[in-house]
């Protein structure tokens, strides 16, 4: 039961087309519980369970976050908007994210990942030194693009100095990969589910249309400003 009032608007919801699933052909009988109807072979979400589990993911992430907690988001959809939105959302939340392409072992080897983000942040350095300007321009040429992939797809975490506490995942399939790192880990997770996963992997799931940007984008705007709030309560500060 949800402790907190969210303003999860059943016609908003309705709006940003959250209730459309996958085929009916492609869905995990798991979901079941998830599903109200089908439509022209597509199935629906049921938008009661979504807005259930969605404002139980508020209260958990509003309260780790007026208690200081760090949150990484993960969304690796190819989409240009949803990348632009997952790193807009993540930096007005001071959240972590990965928007690109989730390269394997980043928690669960993450002395790997720590020397890269180092490395990361000394060609920064040295960039905005004008350290690069000395150096021939084979050499320049070779760290420029080291630093364009590091920076492609570490940007978003370059500031984190050790696991997250919790873990945000849009799209269970495209962040397979990441889902079963903080499994292995013990990292708590919520996931944006759609009628083709599996509800069993996250600590909270969310039943919702995770191909469309307006769906996305409402479940996201709903967790961020749940973790917004939480940073700005009274607990959050005395704890920094």
């Amino acid at each position: 039961m949800t402790r907190r009032y969210w303003n999860i608007n059943l016609e908003e919801m309705l709006e940003a087309r959250v209730y459309l699933g996958h085929n009916t052909k492609k869905w995990n009988p798991k979901m079941a519980p998830f599903i109200s109807a089908k439509r022209k072979g597509i199935h629906i979400t049921n938008l009661t369970k979504t807005a259930r589990f969605l404002s139980e993911a508020c209260d958990l992430v509003f309260d780790a976050a007026s208690r200081g907690k760090d949150f990484l988001i993960v969304g690796t959809k190819k989409k240009k908007r949803a990348a632009d939105s997952i790193t807009s959302a993540a930096i007005k939340a001071r959240c972590h994210y990965i928007n690109k392409k989730w390269l394997g072992g980043m928690l669960t080897n993450w002395s790997t990942t720590k020397t890269r983000l180092q490395e990361l942040r000394d060609l920064r350095a040295q960039q905005g030194m004008g350290k690069f300007n000395r150096l021939p321009k084979r050499d320049v040429a070779i760290l420029k693009r080291r630093l364009s992939t590091l920076q492609t797809y570490l940007g978003g975490i370059k500031y984190m100095a050790g696991l997250p506490d919790i873990v945000i995942i849009f799209d269970q399939k495209e962040g397979y990969k990441a889902l079963r790192e903080c499994v292995i880990l013990g990292i708590p997770t919520i996931c944006l589910i759609d009628t083709n996963c599996d509800p069993d992997l996250a600590d909270i799931s969310i039943p919702a249309n995770d191909d469309t940007i307006a769906s996305i984008q409402f479940i996201l705007n709903k967790l961020v400003s749940a973790i917004c709030e939480g940073r700005s309560s009274s607990s959050y500060i005395r704890n920094h």
